[in-house]
């Protein structure tokens, strides 16, 4: 089970692609997958569908924005980078996210019933 795949928590992808937009800078969709791949060590996996629909919802709330340009493999793709507004909202999830995990952490350290 150690080997398994993790499902990305749902909400928490958004999260994830904020955060690497934010300290990497503009990426285009394979590479800020491939990116997150490489930080999870390969826990999360994430397939196209799972992070162009992402990407499509997060430039529809205005968090990131879109614009066409070439990949390093010299093939058009469309390349993402956060905006204003995705900072504050990456702020604020960053803090819920903090907070959550740590009442998370905390309920699994109580010890059982005797």
């Amino acid at each position: 089970m150690a080997n398994a795949k993790s499902d990305v928590l749902q909400g928490t992808l958004d999260l994830m692609v904020l955060k690497t937009l934010d300290a990497m800078g503009g990426m285009h969709g394979y590479g800020i997958a491939r990116r997150i791949e490489q930080v999870s060590e390969d826990v999360l996996r994430l397939n196209q569908g799972t992070i162009y629909a992402a990407l499509l919802r997060l430039v529809q709330k205005g968090w990131i924005k879109s614009a066409w340009g070439v990949s390093e493999s010299n093939r058009k793709a469309k390349f993402y980078s956060i905006t204003r507004s995705g900072r504050k909202q990456l702020d604020t999830e960053a803090k819920n996210w903090a907070r959550i995990s740590s009442v998370i952490g905390r309920l699994l350290e109580l010890s059982p019933r005797s």
